[in-house]
């Protein structure tokens, strides 16, 4: 029966769909009318209106509604929803002010007299439009309004021409921002956190064990980790189009001529195309730019690109009126004014060193860029209305967007309820070939979906189906972001394929009479393959999507600590480089501080030095042993994968039977009374059938699996044993050269600071009795010194009285003579400190600090706080890569 309401939902959302219904209507709408029909009819037949779903069933969903509802869209890590519709504000109003317009014939201008300039300046444009829209529709229409007449006026090839346009107009897709990407982002978050609910269970399934290690968890992402991925993506799609129009133009000069240029490359053109081009350059550099440099979250960077435009706006409607660019350079000056306030005054008014000028000129430069922003909406609110129908657009646009996602929510919902999703990973996970007939399957569907449905709804609809066992599958073990992108790129290429295509039916609204439709699909075609190319591509070199975004998350402010166990393989990877280049190095080092005179160091050290060294060397040896352990897997595993492969898809097909018998069992369990036991018979016996089955498919594991599964086990605990101990001995070995070199390097530090703490008292001395002067100077002096301490090793105890001396100075409870005694005691210990250095040997100093220095860049990596610049970078290629991780399966 659930397959029966499955069908009913499907076919009622075909239908309504295709009988011209909205789809923001339509897919609420299916999800309902089945979901009553399905628990009227459990109601009525099985007195349970939950009898007829495969999951929880309506009385779970209204106990449980309010929260689900909450969880889904006000949790604080999927709040990139918000950047909707500030995007959607950023490109309509750049439309509307016609800065596309201008970019166009300007770079028409520029590069027309090179054959197929007229069609490069166009993918340029489409390029910068799609970096502002996002909307495939409104690029499309924009620029077939305003480069088709212009190319056909120049004898451009009417394919050729049509195709260009309606191959930029759909860049909007893939080049960030892009709602595409933030709605992609929003699903595959929630699809990856069921993509590792689904691999731990085949992890527990697999291997008995009930706790998946970190490393083998499915990779999530973000909206800004999407826009880095589709970045380079989109770059290579815009090269890709303009050496195909040049090379068509080269080998077919009157298909696409060159244009002569109208007046003369004087000072003048520059001037203004540096005024068309600079600002919308600028603006899109702010916006990704900020989200590349982790500057600024998706929803900063939203911001940051409605504000601008509404500025480039301002000026645009008001073009050559008297002040027209006022607000814009008010704008840029406050920008200029904040930027120098914080690089030089420390402007955090609740830190205690707070520069009260530098507060003021941030806040002064605050009030002038709200004034500004405020005018400019002035301005274009007075000016043909444009601010307010901007506005109407927008809440049109993002009221669609999240109505469809409600719908999509409650369709996706339903379809999980009657076992959709189960049919659907029973169905791809059947397919011969693994997860790249899967993938290919699932692509060719969404390709198809695209010919009838917008982005949005594929990306809500279909992507939350799917994406989830895609994502769980270990072989593939792909990133969430990667995914997305190669969807992104697949909707792309959808949206211009004929006789479908979102955006040939878009171009052919504003197309004029003399184009033909047979025109159009003619033009497309090159672009078609040029996408099918740049598909092929990406999927080949996942390197291309996933190195930005490690690159940036492993160098951001942000970045996860070198003991990340997601980093570990690679940390070793360049650890072992660079004990190629500086191995011997290392063990002359490691020689000399053994032959130094470490007695007159204090406590302890001298010992935990040692036994730092020895686990230096022990690590060195351990090192070498995993990468050993690493090789022999690696060796067995080309022989050991086809037994692994066939028997665990074995045990997969026994866990569906187990699934339909669980099925069966449960419509048993609910059948009661005595006129059902003819049901209760058949169902019994399909049980028994079934066990049956699962019986024979287990006979078919052959006899050596036990052994050869028990001798592959064995060699990935030796390499997973060693390299824990490598890890451990490697942590051993850095921490107490580390913290002797620290000491000893700070013999300086300490030098100054007890400069500092005799000017103080000095300054105390001389203030006497008076209040005001104990808890001026020498109260901020002081809170500066212990501020400077705490980078120092060994200046703890001096810290610690400098800041009883500074408590006792507080000008509520001044006592001068408990802070003379708090700076006594500094200066004690400061010179204790002193002493116990000045008697160890300078070339004992300098082994340790030289060692201190090999070591960190190698076996000392995982106990730094942050990876340095070299090391994120490799760990950051390195992880870039897709990782077969099933046989820990």
């Amino acid at each position: 029966m659930e397959l029966l309401f499955l069908a009913l939902l499907l076919g009622l959302m075909a239908f309504a769909l295709g009988s011209g219904y909205p789809v923001a209507f339509a897919l609420p709408g299916a999800s309902i009318v089945t979901i009553v029909l399905a628990a009227a009819t459990g109601y009525l037949f099985a007195g349970d209106v939950d009898a007829y779903f495969f999951q929880d069933g309506p009385s779970q969903w209204l106990s449980a509604g309010v929260t689900n509802l909450r969880g889904i869209y006000w949790e604080v890590e999927r709040d990139t929803l918000i950047a909707i519709p500030l995007f959607i504000f950023m490109g309509i109003m750049l439309q509307r002010s016609k800065i596309a317009e201008d970019l166009l014939i300007t770079m028409a201008q520029l590069f027309g007299t090179v054959p197929g300039g007229l069609g490069i300046s166009v993918v340029f444009v489409g390029a910068l439009l799609a970096a502002t829209t996002g909307i495939v529709g409104a690029t499309v229409v924009a620029m077939g309004l305003i480069s088709l007449p212009a190319m056909l006026r120049n004898n451009y090839s009417k394919p050729l021409a049509t195709g260009t346009i309606a191959a930029s107009g759909t860049l909007g897709q893939i080049i960030p921002p892009s709602i595409v990407l933030i709605i992609l982002a929003d699903q595959l978050a929630s699809a990856s956190d069921q993509g590792s609910t689904i691999r731990t269970a085949l992890y527990k399934d697999s291997t008995g064990e009930f706790t998946m290690p970190s490393e083998l968890g499915v990779t999530s992402t973000s909206a800004g980790e999407m826009f880095l991925g589709a970045f380079v993506p989109g770059l290579v799609l815009v090269l890709l189009y303009m050496l195909y129009i040049l090379v068509y133009a080269l080998l077919r000069p009157t298909a696409a001529p060159a244009v002569p240029r109208e007046g003369a490359l004087d000072g003048e053109f520059f001037f203004r195309l540096g005024l068309t081009l600079v600002p919308p350059l600028g603006l899109i550099f702010l916006v990704l730019g900020s989200i590349l440099a982790g500057i600024a979250t998706v929803n900063q960077a939203g911001a940051i690109g409605a504000a601008g435009a509404l500025l480039m706006a301002s000026y645009r409607l008001t073009e050559g009126r008297r002040g027209s660019f006022l607000p814009a350079i008010l704008a840029l000056l406050s920008l200029v004014a904040l930027g120098t306030a914080v690089t030089l005054f420390e402007t955090n008014i609740k830190s205690d060193t707070a520069d009260p000028l530098g507060i003021a000129i941030a806040a002064a430069a605050s009030v002038v860029l709200v004034l500004s922003l405020a005018w400019s909406a002035w301005r274009t609110y007075r000016i043909d209305d444009t601010l307010r129908e901007v506005m109407i657009e927008t809440a049109k646009a993002t009221s669609l967007v999240f109505i469809i996602l409600l719908g999509a929510a409650m369709l996706t919902a339903a379809f999980r309820a009657f076992g959709g999703e189960e049919v659907v990973r029973h169905f791809l996970e059947g397919l011969p070939g693994g997860f790249w007939t899967q993938f290919v399957i699932v692509m060719a569907v969404i390709f198809l979906l695209g010919f009838f449905l917008d982005f949005i709804e594929i990306a809500v609809v279909v992507v939350p189906i799917v994406a989830p066992i895609l994502l769980s599958d270990p072989s593939a073990n792909i990133t969430a972001v990667w995914l997305g992108v190669m969807i992104g790129l697949n909707i792309q290429t959808s949206f211009l394929t004929p006789p479908f295509g979102f955006a040939l039916f878009y171009l052919r609204g504003v197309a004029p009479a003399i184009v033909k439709t047979i025109d159009m699909y003619k033009g497309v075609i090159a672009f078609i393959a040029l996408q099918l190319f740049a598909l092929v591509v990406v999927a080949q070199f996942p390197a291309l999507v996933n190195y930005l975004p490690n690159r940036v998350s492993l160098l951001s402010d942000n970045a996860p600590p070198p003991r990340n166990p997601r980093l570990q393989l690679c940390l070793e990877d360049y650890v072992l480089e660079r004990l190629e280049e500086r191995g011997d190095e290392l063990g002359r080092r490691l020689q000399r501080v053994r032959a130094a005179e470490l007695a007159t160091l204090p406590e302890d050290l001298p010992e935990e030095l040692g036994e730092g060294l020895d686990a230096a060397e022990e690590a060195l040896g351990l090192l070498e042993e995993s990468e050993v352990a690493a090789e022999a897997v690696a060796d067995a595993s080309p022989g050991y994968r086809p037994l692994h492969s066939s028997v665990r898809q074995l045990e997969a097909e026994a866990r569906k039977l187990d699934a339909r018998i669980a099925e069966r069992q449960t419509l048993l369990s609910r059948l009661r009374g005595e006129d059902v036991q003819e049901a209760r018979e058949r169902h019994e016996t399909a049980i028994a059938t079934l066990e049956l089955e699962k019986e024979e498919i287990l006979a078919r594991v052959p006899e050596r699996w036990e052994e050869a599964r028990e001798g592959f086990v064995a060699l990935t605990k030796a390499e997973s044993l060693a390299r824990t101990q490598y890890r451990r001995a490697a942590d051993d070995a850095y921490e107490p050269v580390a913290e002797a070199a620290g000491l000893l390097g700070a013999t300086d530090a300490l030098v100054a600071a007890g400069e500092r703490i005799e000017a103080i008292v000095g300054d105390l001395d001389g203030a006497g009795a008076s209040a005001e002067g104990a808890t001026g100077g020498v109260r901020q002096a002081l809170a500066e010194l212990i501020a400077s301490l705490e980078e120092i090793p060994g200046a703890r105890e001096v810290s610690s009285a400098l800041s009883d001396a500074r408590e006792a100075l507080d000008e509520e409870e001044l006592d001068l003579e408990t802070a003379g005694e708090a700076l006594a005691v500094a200066r004690r210990v400061n010179a204790e400190e002193l002493a116990w250095r000045g008697e160890v040997d300078p070339e004992t100093t300098a082994a340790l600090i030289a060692l201190e220095e090999t070591l960190r860049d190698t076996l000392g990596i995982r106990s730094q706080q942050r990876m340095t610049r070299e090391q994120a970078l490799h760990v950051a290629a390195c992880n870039s890569h897709h990782r077969d991780v099933s046989l820990s399966f």
